[in-house]
């Protein structure tokens, strides 16, 4: 599957199996014994339909969509005329379908779900993307995403131009205050996660320059910045290159369109953002029958 190439986590054709997989399961939650009001229409009737955008928006979420409505009909025609990643205009035609009426109908509230939610965090994630073009941050997503929705919407942030964090505990050391409480100090923590040897990222989390500075001498190469002021992100940007700016430094905590430029340039290498998988507002999309 050609959306693949944005996520690296699992290979081909588990993410296929997980779209499929998922679709299915809400399927089965939307249907369940059979959907009633769709017996109303004529058993053979034959339509054809479109979906439309209500609004500006990046379009994300086609593979979902196409299995909403061929799990449900395998005969149904579904032609797109916008691509995954392309952004899309109010009051655009982004989809045509043919098929039996009472398919399109059973299958359209699940194609429409996925395609708001996924087209809602990727055009989240596009903002943020915009606003910091030409500086050398980048846009991080995190583990804020919607219950059973981990994979969908990470892959939504890299249509909107972000990248990819951790998927899940697995795959990555991520230590936060409540760890280095319990571990007893930074450094022993850091060493507890260097003994590991697990081959993941280790990333510890600061709040102050005092904290940075026990990280950096503990041999930290990731350092989370947790609602640090503008100002201190510029003055941990100049302590890290005292050190030889040995660490990956990544700003997080308060952050919004209105401030992550002045953040992107103290210098910072990364900004995660819990608000763009955790935080959306689906895309105003719906499907209309023309015949």
């Amino acid at each position: 599957m050609t959306l693949f190439k944005h996520l690296t986590h699992t290979s081909p054709e588990t993410f296929a199996n997980y779209v499929s997989t998922q679709v299915r399961a809400a399927l089965i939650e939307d249907i369940g014994s059979g959907d009633l009001t769709a017996q109303l229409v004529p058993e053979r009737q034959m339509v054809s339909a479109e979906i439309i955008t209500r609004e500006s928006a990046i379009l994300c979420g086609v593979d979902w969509v196409n299995a909403s409505f061929l799990q449900v009909d395998s005969d149904i025609n579904i032609a797109w005329l916008a691509k995954e990643g392309q952004r899309i205009l109010p009051n655009q035609v982004i989809c045509q379908i043919q098929g039996s009426a009472r398919s399109l109908l059973t299958a359209e509230r699940c194609a429409l779900n996925f395609l708001q939610t996924l087209s809602a965090t990727a055009t989240e994630t596009r903002r943020y993307v915009d606003a910091i073009a030409g500086t050398n941050a980048q846009i991080l997503d995190t583990r804020k995403t919607i219950p059973n929705l981990r994979l969908a919407q990470k892959y939504a942030v890299t249509i909107g131009g972000g990248t990819n964090q951790r998927l899940a505990l697995y795959d990555g050391i991520l230590i936060k205050e409540n760890h280095i409480a319990a571990a007893g100090s930074i450094q022993k923590v850091l060493q507890r996660a260097f003994a590991l040897n697990a081959g993941k990222t280790i990333q510890i989390e600061v709040e102050n320059l005092s904290q940075l500075q026990q990280a950096l001498d503990a041999k930290a190469g990731n350092i989370l910045l947790d609602n640090f002021s503008i100002d201190l992100l510029s003055d941990a940007v100049k302590i890290n290159h005292v050190h030889g700016r040995t660490a990956i430094l990544e700003a997080s905590g308060g952050i919004t369109l209105d401030n992550v430029r002045s953040i992107a340039l103290t210098g910072v290498d990364r900004i995660s953002i819990g608000a763009i998988t955790k935080n959306i507002r689906a895309i105003d999309l719906s499907m209309k029958i023309l015949a």
